[in-house]
């Protein structure tokens, strides 16, 4: 006879696993339940904020992606054009020289104005025949340097017939003398006619050492006893400058700054002075004596520019070699009268002081990178990077700037030594050269600008 199952409160023990295994699953139903119960509601709380944005953004009108895009483009497109179409046509720019493959480094004119050379870091110096100022093109010779010569700087010779030129090469800095390098036009012929290539008529190496040539500068010997022959000024980044005889090439003088490191040299249009902006604030000046066959027969240091607090980072003499005109990082200009007796130990007197006009966005004065005066004396070019800007000698006075015309720094600018032809009229015109590889023509601006 079987046993009978034991009993606790009435139920079998064997039904009690059972038991809890239907509650056990029925209290995971209930868990499951309320779970999806809770994610349906989340869900729908989250579509309500988007389903009523959907809806909002129906009422509001947007112009279609293309349209606005092409607004947009042809907007930025007539921005770019209204800039350019400035840029062409500042009111004193009147050309524009091209041809140029690389940066242009050095320019210079011919002592009549009619010829304008230029170097260019393609390793080639191009001399334009300018006689018109307004020509949609100008005859044009190439003389390629050596090969490896990269040029710095450039002087016209004997007026306009021979050419010298300072080039780097690795050994370090050269001088090369062109000879015959201007056009012969024959008739009336709008063809160049075909001209022999320039030859080197004499050159020297390692001139300054491995040192490159910063300015290059030749005028011709009129003062005392000079015979107008033509004498060449080398400056180097060093502190030499040297002194050449333009047509037979022999060197004539050096002298050093002592300053540490120039910034540039230049020679008074009557070949009587030599001065020197370098490190220091202060200008040194030395005299050119001449013997009496013509011949340089010593350099001596007859006066020193004191008055600037900072370097000078720029000058030029005027026409008349009786004055200098310096720019200094002190944020100044000034005009200096050196027609003095310095034998007799008088001093240099400052004529005048300005404030460079030019400021950056802080107000503080910017720094000339360049400086050139008309061949009357009343107007000064001056350079900044890419800005050109034209003073009056006379007041300090901006007649004219033209803000960034050419599209990166300007290397050099030139007047032409004499009044040129543009169009129907005689005009003094400027020349500028840059990186961007192009040079411009300018007009003087009005000395009095309305």
């Amino acid at each position: 006879m079987p046993t009978p199952s034991p009993t606790v409160l009435g139920f079998s023990v064997v039904s009690i696993p059972l038991l809890s295994a239907i509650v056990g699953g029925v209290l995971a139903l209930l868990l499951f339940a309320d779970y999806f119960r809770r994610k349906r509601a989340e869900v729908a709380t989250i579509a309500e904020p988007l389903e009523l944005k959907t809806a909002d953004q129906k009422h509001v009108v947007k112009p279609p992606p293309l349209a606005s895009r092409k607004a947009h483009a042809r907007s930025h497109h007539s921005h770019a054009a209204d800039k350019d179409q400035n840029k062409r046509h500042h009111p004193l720019d009147i050309n524009t020289l091209r041809g140029h493959v690389d940066a242009v480094t050095a320019l210079c004119f011919s002592s009549d104005g009619r010829n304008l050379a230029t170097t260019c870091s393609d390793g080639v110096v191009r001399v334009f025949t300018v006689d018109d100022a307004s020509n949609k093109s100008f005859k044009l010779l190439k003389i390629n340097l050596p090969p490896g010569a990269q040029p710095t700087a450039i002087a016209f010779l004997e007026g306009a017939s021979s050419l010298v030129v300072a080039a780097q090469v690795l050994s370090g800095s050269c001088l090369y003398m062109y000879g015959d390098v201007v056009f012969k036009p024959a008739g009336d012929s709008k063809q160049q006619p075909k001209v022999p290539a320039p030859e080197i008529k004499w050159e020297h190496h390692k001139i300054h050492e491995m040192r490159s040539v910063l300015t290059l500068v030749g005028v011709p010997a009129t003062y005392g006893t000079g015979d107008g022959s033509m004498i060449v000024a080398s400056c180097s980044e060093g502190t030499d400058i040297k002194l050449w005889h333009g047509k037979s090439g022999k060197e004539l003088a050096t002298v050093d700054t002592n300053q540490l490191k120039n910034n540039m040299a230049t020679i008074s249009p009557n070949g009587r002075f030599l001065a020197a902006a370098a490190f220091t604030a202060d200008v040194k000046v030395w005299e050119i004596l001449y013997a009496k066959d013509g011949s340089v027969k010593e350099v001596s240091k007859v006066m020193q520019l004191k008055g600037h607090k900072s370097a000078v980072t720029c000058l030029c003499f005027t026409p008349n070699s009786e004055n200098i005109i310096t720019a200094s990082k002190d944020g100044t200009i000034r005009i200096w009268n050196i027609n003095v007796r310095y034998h007799l130990d008088e001093d240099p007197k400052t004529l005048k002081v300005f404030k460079i006009p030019l400021k950056d966005a802080k107000g503080a004065p910017l720094l000339y990178d360049h400086m050139s005066i008309s061949p009357d004396g009343k107007i000064l070019a001056v350079t900044c990077g890419p800005t050109l800007q034209w003073l009056c000698t006379e007041t300090g006075e901006v007649l004219d700037t033209a803000d960034k015309y050419h599209e990166g720094d300007i290397t050099g600018i030139a007047w032409a030594p004499q009044l040129i032809p543009n169009g129907n009229i005689q005009a003094s015109v400027l020349a500028s050269a840059s990186i961007d590889k192009k040079v411009k023509l300018w007009l003087a601006p009005a000395l009095h600008p309305s």
